[in-house]
């Protein structure tokens, strides 16, 4: 298993580099906690966990889209964008097959009353559940014509909202991406894959 994370050089470039999990994960999310430098987490072959007690955002999209795998693999997905958003208990969550056994890697941030956040979040999701209120929501919109930068393609379902709050998020999820993800007290564990995030 890979993933995938952006790092900045010396002169500035943000460059792509894939390398095995428990390296990846442990720069990846040091630079995310500071803020440091836009992210992506994606795995390859299998989709990741992603659980919060609140999600409060702003400026909310979905649509339909494709979200590829590191392995260049289409995989189906419901496309959610939030332009600013404060997840409070945060865990992220993924368990693989490897040589040596069942493996598993658990990041945990956003208690203690300090939430993590994110901006121009982008979610490639297949399963999400929770209680959910939008504000100033429209449903069935043009994709093309959703509030944000952020657009899917002409005459596709969407819908939007100026903002959103869902209590008990469980989210499944092919891709996350960010401008900037924020971890209050990241905890990153390397786990024998009996843990999950529910």
């Amino acid at each position: 298993m890979q993933f995938t994370k952006l790092t900045r050089s010396h002169a500035g470039r943000i460059t792509l580099v894939a390398v095995p999990v428990g390296i990846v994960t442990a720069i990846a999310f040091g630079g995310v906690a500071q803020g440091a430098v836009p992210v992506s987490f994606s795995v390859s072959g299998q989709q990741f966990q992603i659980s919060a007690d609140k999600l409060d955002g702003q400026q909310f999209s979905q649509y339909a889209g494709v979200a590829k795998d590191t392995a260049g693999n289409d995989r189906q997905v419901a496309i959610a964008n939030i332009g600013s958003a404060t997840l409070a208990n945060l865990c992220q969550s993924v368990t693989t097959e490897t040589p040596m056994g069942k493996v598993g890697v658990m990041i945990t941030a956003g208690g203690g009353g300090t939430p993590a956040s994110a901006k121009d979040l982008q979610i490639g999701m297949t399963d999400l559940r929770g209680d959910a209120e939008f504000h100033d929501i429209r449903i069935g919109v043009d994709a093309s014509t959703v509030k944000g930068d952020q657009k899917g393609s002409a005459g596709d379902f969407a819908q939007d909202a100026d903002s959103l709050t869902i209590n008990g998020v469980q989210q499944t999820a092919w891709s996350t991406t960010a401008g900037t993800f924020t971890l209050t007290g990241m905890h990153l564990q390397l786990t024998d894959g009996s843990k999950s995030c529910f």
